[in-house]
């Protein structure tokens, strides 16, 4: 069985890596081609995973999305043309889905928001088989031209992935922090710009109140991000990829504009807050209401407490993600 997978963003790393070890160990042929974007590439070093690096991040307004989404699209498709794919994978990535389509290469789209609109659109239209948390109504779905190809799965994507992690400590001495010393995690939105965050609105007041409380560790998103981050000062800011779950193990508290990390906190029983300003999805809605994650609204609520990472090993839901993989590998059984 020949599979190709694409990464374009550096969460699809984390997600597919045990599909692709799962494959691999089944004797199976594993492609993979992966965007240079954000951390992609890095993490696929970091977790031996080998990649053809095609294309790039072409900028977040729509023109640019579109032009990016053609060129890249057809340039997948030059790099599949001949290899005989029994399926391609992609977890929110258009990309893959264009080329595979374009190539009649049965195709399975990956996600667990549900508002992505454009993407979802391309994504569950061309696609065969579309694998989502089953806590999203299959109803808001539908408009995408999901229907007769929904694959649900229980649970987080991410107590499937981590269903194997172990925290290693290394990474405090990575970054030098002081393991008998309080402890944030700060993952930076996806706005380019944090210059007026800083004074103005509400990330840039959990920041200031988060560096009177604890060491803190930001990880931005760009490096626009990073360099005004260390001219404020404060933060301990990582120049490269590192063990990102071992450190939201370790830490007291997690506090994210997106959404991966917060669902790894939740997975890993570390203390969440969201400051996600969009409209949430199904899985975001369910973890606030079940008390498992809590939205942030006021630097006021942030309180840093000491807590100890092992009493929540214990009580880690894992899961198979070999049950992933089955759901991602249903374009093969039609």
């Amino acid at each position: 069985m020949r599979v190709w997978f694409d990464l374009t963003n550096s969460p699809h790393v984390l997600v597919l890596r045990p599909l692709i070890a799962a494959l691999q160990a089944d004797g199976a042929e594993v492609t993979v081609t992966a965007r240079d974007f954000a951390q992609t590439v890095a993490l696929c070093e970091r977790f031996g995973i080998d990649c053809e690096v095609i294309g790039r991040h072409r900028g977040a307004k729509l023109g640019a999305k579109a032009i990016g989404l053609v060129d890249r699209s057809a340039a997948l498709a030059r790099f599949a043309r001949g290899k005989r794919f029994d399926v391609a994978i992609g977890h929110g990535s258009n990309d893959v889905t264009v080329a595979a389509f374009a190539l009649r290469i049965p195709r399975t789209t990956m996600f667990d928001y549900e508002w992505a609109t454009v993407q979802h659109t391309v994504n569950c239209r061309l696609g065969n088989a579309v694998v989502v948390p089953d806590v999203i109504p299959s109803e808001r779905l539908y408009k995408y031209g999901a229907r007769g190809k929904l694959q649900p799965y229980a649970g987080l994507k991410e107590e499937y992935y981590l269903a194997d992690f172990e925290a290693d400590s290394a990474v405090l001495d990575e970054l030098s922090v002081d393991p008998a010393q309080p402890l944030a995690v700060v993952r930076t939105p996806p706005s380019v710009s944090l210059y007026h965050r800083f004074e103005n609105d509400l990330f840039g007041n959990v920041l200031l109140a988060l560096r009177e409380q604890a060491q803190v560790v930001v990880l931005p998103r760009v490096a626009e991000q990073r360099a005004e981050l260390e001219r404020a000062g404060g933060f301990i800011v990582p120049e490269r990829a590192i063990d990102a779950q071992s450190l939201i193990a370790y830490a007291d508290l997690v506090i994210s504009a997106g959404g991966t990390m917060n669902r790894e906190a939740v997975a890993l029983g570390t203390p969440v807050f969201t400051t996600f300003e969009g409209r949430l999805g199904a899985v975001d809605e369910d973890l606030i209401a079940t008390g498992r994650m809590r939205q942030l609204t006021s630097a006021d609520d942030v309180q840093v407490v000491r807590r100890d990472p092992g009493a929540a090993v214990a009580e880690r839901i894992r899961r198979d993600p070999r049950e992933l993989l089955a759901l991602a590998l249903a374009p093969l059984r039609s």
